[in-house]
């Protein structure tokens, strides 16, 4: 994986839908090995970063747009197939490499990377313009071991916050981390269901990170367990981003509404933000 540097430059030929397939089979290869590999230990960090860095390029490069409408509209066989897994696949490492940030920052040797810088730029503008405040109490479903959302915000505002995972190793990792960089900031990391935690039934905000596969349906089911003016952050990624983050769904119009759609071009993710649908009536 070594080969592929961080930042990979922009060129001026479009790829043919054949090229871009040869380079979504290559990336899936590569997605697999590194994910499989993980040993809790730093030794391929390297070799994903790049791989991360170069992926979040690929998926936010407009000249790769067309070529991969075209391989969509063609329905080759397999091809549904390998977009799903690449997406699964992806979210494997985005998980491992959180990791190996959190386990880099512990031991005193933590680096950036072309990846990270992508993320932690788009979480400034998450809500628009219903952005939490020192009064808010801000969730994060899908914490991972370095919970830069959560340290972010509480860094901004001083409000508590909270996130849960379904990985243990990332909870105690990302625990870690907040003990180390924010020890003193009122941030919560619970390896349980989103339905279970007491603070779900106060948060303010949500936020759902992109690689959550199951996303939408939580928040069908936080919708009766959390407050009538709870604005929900939905981090997704459509057409060509699809490679990298769950695409945005229909959500149930008695309950959901879709307050406001940041498009990032240059982000790897775009964000839905949605309102409680009583609210805006009432507010109409």
């Amino acid at each position: 994986m070594a080969d592929l540097a961080p930042h990979v430059p922009r060129v001026d030929t479009t790829p043919a839908a054949p090229d871009l397939l040869r380079s979504l089979h290559e990336y899936r290869r590569r997605f697999v090995a590194a994910a499989d590999g993980y040993d809790g230990s730093t030794r391929w960090a390297a070799d994903l970063e790049a791989t991360m860095a170069g992926y979040s390029l690929f998926v936010t490069d407009e000249r790769n747009e067309a070529p991969f409408l075209a391989l969509e509209q063609e329905g080759s066989p397999g091809t549904a197939e390998l977009v799903g897994d690449l997406r699964a696949q992806s979210a494997r490492c985005a998980a491992v490499i959180e990791k190996y940030r959190a386990l880099r920052l512990l031991d005193g040797t933590e680096g950036a990377s072309g990846y990270f810088t992508n993320v932690e730029s788009s979480i400034a503008e998450e809500f628009g313009a219903l952005a939490p405040s020192p009064q808010s109490s801000v969730l994060l479903v899908g914490a991972g071991s370095f919970p830069m959302t959560l340290l972010h915000i509480a860094e901004r505002t001083g409000a508590p916050v909270a996130g849960v995972d379904i990985d243990e190793e990332a909870i105690a990792l990302g625990r870690r981390v907040v003990r180390q960089l924010a020890a003193s900031s009122d941030i919560t990391l619970e390896c349980r269901a989103v339905e279970d935690l007491p603070f779900t039934r106060r948060a303010t905000h949500v936020v759902f990170s992109s690689t959550v596969a199951v996303k939408y349906d939580l928040l069908h089911r936080l919708h009766p367990l959390t407050r009538d003016d709870v604005v929900v952050a939905m981090r997704f990624g459509d057409g060509l981003k699809s490679l990298f983050n769950y695409p945005m769904q229909p959500v149930d119009p008695e309950r959901w509404r879709l307050a406001e759609t940041i498009r990032r071009p240059d982000q790897v993710f775009d964000i839905a933000v949605y309102t409680k649908s009583h609210v805006a009536r009432e507010a109409g």
